[in-house]
């Protein structure tokens, strides 16, 4: 298709004022969905937070309506609105309706908001240019000032009337605009979790949710009074290894030789625990997700320092290697809440999800250090617990590791030789869409079924005795299973295990399935129907897409032989109702009946026609749901629930009093 070739002089442009954020909130917002969305609200509470932290307000109130308005309103000092003289224009053009104009820029020099969230002057201007409308009210001065904005533009000016009242304050409400952003659904609970949060690393400051219902308000408060240390002894309940313990420090420092110092106030709580483990960070009231700097401190200080404690204290064994943080994390609660002059903070973006100067990470490094040093010193009894815990974390990671290595080892074993899998009998073909594999019971059926198959394209795959249940079996246990792993082997397609199991074990590939069609095919009776519950169940539970995508079945066995001697032919049935039919019809002739024998007893003939042959034989496609139902059913018959079994049995046990011999 030929192309616009009109790309001229006149191609570029400029995206000015609203248009610049209404086209690509992503740039400074982080995304045009949901997560943009979102953090317009951080933007606006972080400036009413910022007040608050100055000392101007201990409450902010925050509303979300049920039209998906929200408001804030703070008591603070209320947001410049006036003429400014040095600027040549009005505060709020300044403050709603320009980029990087702010009151956050000479912080290092002992001004306002020294230790701020807001810094770039983009959240408000940011969150008005992409809303449906936007309404700000100041109380200032001993006036109101009132701001009406419609989709980035100002409607009416700037609004004056006197105010007699005490009060001062911002209320801000505004609607994102739905098409502006992709989603603007907020829910209570990203309200709920980001002020939780928030009252957590502002001490004594009190947040107020309310939520609009069908049913009117529902109002949350939320306050640590003692912010994070708290927070900590809230998580830790009884299952602590130590107390909370609350460091505290000031450095100054600077990124570079040639930059200006800057100040870093460092404060963390400290816990541990064999139950609970948390990494929170935490900068200028800033949730940090992606961590930055002090998580990078957190992992050298706590490894170092603790694997200084064992080396010293002889806590290693000989020959042994060295704890990782990994180890650590795993019963560490840390969360710091650190604070640096906003004008000198490098977040890696807007959304502020990680900080990443140098000088916070080389003294939060020293800071923690430092203070773990000495608390072991101190607390002698807690140290001995605490190493000790990490040690053991150690010994179960590697001890998991060496498993996991094993695992992959067995799981990546090849069939190219059929020799590797004892018993297993290939097909010719290596055309995978015509591939079927039988999986069979037993050495005698595995004679029958090989006699009988067609050697071109099924194979076969004997199972030895009742293999493991594998419902709720751990996998160190379930690969351990000769009978297992060669299953997976001759599958070819891996497992789908997640978390820290899933480590070094090929990963599920369905494209690697070595086979078109897996059939379980066990005797018509209870041991031959345990069998292939066990069978089901060790798919559903390691393999369960290959039961979504349908390549299961089950090879249904005739239950009946029926000879007519009369006119020599011989009918299979499969139920008791098609033996009546067959009866039925075969009227007046001399039969002979008989229960069918198990597999290995079949003629190959009587094994091609009844169950092989793809003309004659009869698959049912196991289904989701199919294997949901037997993996429930087997964990009621055979599981741990003894209650459950017995109520089970009382309900349903006079189902089956048909199927016993009781002669």
């Amino acid at each position: 298709m030929a192309k616009n070739n009109n790309y001229n002089e006149s191609s570029i442009r400029e995206l000015k004022g609203a248009e610049s954020l209404r086209r690509r909130p992503a740039s400074m917002l982080g995304s045009n969905g949901l997560d943009g969305c979102q953090h317009t609200v951080i933007e606006i509470i972080a400036n009413s937070i910022d007040e608050a932290r100055e000392g101007f307000g201990d409450k902010i109130n925050i509303t979300l309506f049920k039209d998906g308005s929200i408001e804030v309103e703070d008591f603070g000092r209320g947001v410049p609105v006036a003429y400014n003289e040095s600027e040549e224009r009005y505060n709020w053009e300044l403050v709603y309706c320009t980029l990087y104009a702010s009151g956050k820029y000479d912080t290092g020099s002992g001004q306002n908001y020294e230790y701020s969230l807001g810094l770039n002057g983009l959240g408000a201007t940011a969150t008005q240019y992409t809303s449906e409308y936007m309404d700000v009210t100041v109380y200032r001065n001993k006036t109101k000032y009132s701001l009406h904005f419609e989709k980035g533009e100002n409607i009416g000016g700037l609004q004056e009337e006197p105010y007699t009242g005490k009060r001062t304050g911002t209320i801000t409400r505004w609607k994102p605009d739905r098409k502006v952003f992709t989603d603007t659904n907020i829910t209570a609970s990203f309200f709920e979790d980001i002020l939780m949060r928030q009252s957590v690393v502002n001490a004594g400051l009190t947040f107020v949710f309310r939520h609009e219902t069908e049913n009117g308000f529902e109002t949350k408060e939320y306050c640590y009074e003692n912010g994070i240390t708290d927070y900590v002894k809230e998580l830790l309940g009884e299952n602590a290894l130590s107390q909370p313990v609350f460091w505290q420090d000031e450095r100054i420092g600077r990124d570079r030789e040639d930059m200006p110092d800057y100040k870093v106030k460092l404060t963390c709580c400290v816990a541990f625990s064999n139950r609970v483990n948390l990494l929170e960070y935490y900068h200028n009231s800033s949730h940090l997700i992606d961590g930055g700097s002090p998580d990078k401190a957190a992992r050298i200080a706590f490894a170092a320092e603790i694997d200084a404690y064992l080396k010293n204290n002889g806590k290693y064994n000989k020959g042994e290697s060295k704890i990782t943080f990994a180890d650590v994390a795993d019963c560490l609660v840390l969360v710091t809440n650190c604070f640096s002059t906003a004008e000198h903070t490098s977040y890696s973006n807007q959304t502020k999800h990680a900080v990443t100067n140098k000088f916070i990470q080389e003294c939060t490094t020293d800071f923690l250090r430092q203070n773990l040093r000495i608390y072991f010193i101190e607390n002698p009894n807690e140290a001995v617990k605490i190493t000790n815990q990490v040690l053991i974390n150690k010994r179960a990671r590697e001890k998991s590791e060496k498993e996991r290595i094993n695992i992959k080892k067995t799981l990546s074993g090849s069939i190219d030789m059929t020799n590797r899998i004892q018993k297993f009998v290939d097909c010719q073909t290596k055309d995978v869409s015509k591939r079927e594999i039988y999986i069979v019971e037993g050495d005698s059926a595995l004679g029958s079924c090989k006699q009988g198959r067609d050697s071109f394209f099924q194979a076969i795959m004997p199972v030895r005795g009742k293999i493991l249940n594998c419902l709720k079996a751990e996998y160190a246990k379930i690969f351990k299973s000769d009978v297992i792993t060669d299953l997976l082997k001759v599958l070819g397609c891996g497992v789908e295990i997640s978390g820290k199991t899933a480590k070094g074990i090929p990963p599920f590939d369905l494209a690697a399935l070595r086979w078109n069609k897996v059939i379980i095919c066990t005797d018509a009776d209870v041991d031959g129907f345990q069998i292939r519950t066990l069978i089901l169940t060790m798919l559903y539970r390691l393999t369960p897409t290959l039961i979504e995508e349908g390549y299961v079945y089950i090879a249904e066995s005739p239950l009946f032989e029926i000879t007519d001697k009369t006119k020599k032919g011989t009918y299979f049935a499969y139920t008791e109702k098609e033996k009546e039919e067959i009866l039925k019809k075969l009227d007046g002739h001399k039969v002979k009946i008989m229960r069918s024998k198990g597999l290995g007893e079949n003629e190959p003939d009587m094994m091609w026609e009844t169950t092989m042959n793809p003309e004659t034989r009869r698959l049912i496609k196991v289904t989701p749901s199919d294997a949901e139902q037997t993996a429930m059913m087997f964990d009621v018959l055979l599981g741990d629930n003894l209650a459950g079994r017995k109520e089970y049995i009382a309900a349903n046990g006079h189902l089956y009093l048909d199927d016993l011999d009781l002669s």
